[in-house]
């Protein structure tokens, strides 16, 4: 089932920035599981870094979880000033980006904003994104919710749509990464604002 203008962004999962934030291990262990089910899926994963020389890589678990998916450092908070990135994009033909990483306020609404600018649809994966503070997470969530091209969904919400049937080849894998998730215990829930209908095609 290869999605060929669909990829899954990871912004700056660095233990530096995940060590940071509220229940970052657990926020980590989210963003693990949704670039887990991303390769289950035959979707494109790449990664961004923050200062690598000086902050540290990738989360090392989150890393292996996309074994050969380009790693673009950046000085930057919008990935789309990353070098190297929008060739990424072009070279592949994306037209949607899920994304995932830290933080909301900067980073990740950045790049939002870098990619609508580009004509490329956005889903921010809810439950794999945060922010130092929970207000600050939660106020750029409800910005970003009026612009008609970003879509906000939880992890599991946007890779079973995509799948669509439980007939798929990529069910069982899915279905296995959910239930091994499910093992561990959930991280505390903030309040949410409506989120909108997958646009993910």
């Amino acid at each position: 089932m290869p999605l060929p203008h669909l990829a899954l962004l990871v912004l700056d999962a660095q233990p530096t920035f995940l060590d940071s934030i509220p229940d970052g291990d657990a926020l980590g262990d989210d963003i693990r599981f949704a670039v887990a089910a991303a390769r289950a899926l035959d979707i494109r994963v790449v990664f961004t870094e923050q200062r690598p020389d000086k902050l540290g890589p990738t989360r090392t678990d989150i890393r292996k979880a996309a074994p050969g998916a380009p790693v673009l450092a950046k000085s930057a908070f919008s990935a789309f000033l990353a070098d190297g990135f929008d060739t990424w994009i072009r070279e592949n033909d994306i037209s949607h980006l899920l994304i995932a990483g830290l933080e909301t306020p900067v980073c990740v609404y950045q790049t939002v904003l870098g990619a609508l600018a580009e004509g490329i649809d956005v889903t921010v994966l809810t439950d794999a994104v945060r922010g130092r503070r929970p207000g600050d997470h939660e106020a750029i969530l409800r910005v970003l919710e009026k612009k008609s091209e970003c879509h906000l969904l939880p992890s599991e919400a946007v890779f079973y749509s995509i799948l669509g049937d439980a007939s798929a080849p990529a069910f069982k894998a899915l279905t296995t990464l959910v239930k091994e998730r499910g093992k561990k215990p959930p991280r505390r829930a903030s309040a949410s604002p409506r989120r909108k209908k997958s646009g993910v095609k």
